[in-house]
């Protein structure tokens, strides 16, 4: 049987559509084609009986991609082993459990020293203190207020930067002329601080909540915008030739393989942004604010309440984990194709 016989009966056993295919191919179709499973090409192409010259076509550039992936390939199944050896031993609850080992101990250290007289309490505040004012705050409702302005801003910016910072990476991603006229503006924007911005913002829009909505927008556009860009670039290029030769149009090409393989990256986009999100906002509440958790801690600095200021530390602290763990879990929904996300992670 020639290879390309052989490569079409695996690549249709592949695709579940293998009842005439002969029974010796398993092992020559797990050799060829294991890659094909663990990438998601099964999902953008398939071939159609009986073997045609365009089969013969599609066939040998399938070939050359295996033989182009064979050290990806290696690189991957190193990396799975060493996880199927670790993770029996350690288990997810042992890993999550050893994710949260440094920071209690942190805690802990903190705790004693502070009870011990070690850390003057104007200076560090115990975190059982820090603990007692943040119920107390949460009782009058002053807390719980303040924490709800900050999300609504963060959710605003976030939403209209990384709308307006995914357009653009789709379009510099797709055109060098788009690249040639935007790229070098917003590079030339993005190096600029938001305390150097934070002056002019104010003369334009004020001290309401529009200038602090758009600092988090500004700062939001930025990761998300390279990232786009990063990720439509690194496509395979042999994914989107195959694309073409099964007929998919260029609205198809982006749908089906452009978006999903520049995803991974997308995604690491939003977790920088969700980070520069809260930067931006503790720069953007702390001049002429009445509300938010960035005005709490102003506030409380002008009365030397680092109680207070420690407890604001710490929300941001935590804000933080949730949206990355908000992330972590879009990379496991919307790539579990993916070898390195999904039920591994």
């Amino acid at each position: 049987m020639t290879i390309e016989r052989s490569l079409y009966f695996c690549w249709r056993d592949f695709v579940g559509e293998s009842s005439d295919a002969p029974s010796n191919l398993d092992g020559h179709c797990e050799g060829k084609f294991s890659f094909l499973a663990r990438s998601g090409l099964g999902v953008l192409l398939k071939l159609s009986s009986p073997v045609t010259a365009k089969d013969h076509s599609i066939l040998s550039n399938l070939e050359q991609t295996a033989s182009a992936s064979e050290l990806d390939r290696a690189g991957i199944g190193d990396t799975a082993s060493s996880q199927h050896v670790l993770g029996p031993v350690i288990g997810k609850r042992g890993l999550l459990m050893l994710s949260w080992l440094a920071p209690v101990a942190l805690v802990i250290i903190w705790e004693i020293a502070a009870k011990a007289g070690w850390v003057s309490p104007q200076v560090l505040p115990a975190p059982s203190k820090v603990l007692n004012t943040a119920i107390k705050l949460a009782t009058t409702g002053t807390l719980l207020g303040d924490l709800r302005t900050s999300l609504l801003r963060a959710a605003t910016g976030f939403a209209l930067g990384g709308n307006v910072g995914f357009a653009l990476g789709v379009l510099v991603g797709f055109s060098r002329i788009a690249e040639a006229a935007i790229d070098r503006s917003v590079q030339m924007i993005r190096a600029i601080p938001f305390l150097a911005l934070l002056p002019l913002v104010i003369v334009w829009l004020g001290v309401g909540e529009a200038e602090k909505i758009f600092l988090v927008a500004l700062g939001v556009t930025f990761p998300i915008y390279i990232n786009t860009t990063l990720g439509i670039r690194q496509v395979d290029p042999k994914l989107i030739e195959l694309g073409r030769i099964q007929g998919l149009g260029p609205f198809e090409l982006i749908r089906r393989i452009v978006l999903p393989g520049a995803l991974p990256s997308i995604l690491t986009g939003v977790r920088y942004a969700l980070a520069t999100a809260w930067l931006a906002l503790v720069v953007a509440e702390t001049i002429g604010a009445e509300s938010g958790i960035g005005f709490l801690a102003m506030d409380a600095r002008e009365f030397l309440r680092t109680d207070v200021i420690v407890l604001t530390i710490a929300i941001y602290a935590l804000i933080g984990v949730a949206a990355d763990a908000i992330a972590r879990l879009l990379e496991r929904r919307l790539l579990a194709w993916h070898p390195n996300y999904g039920a591994s992670r």
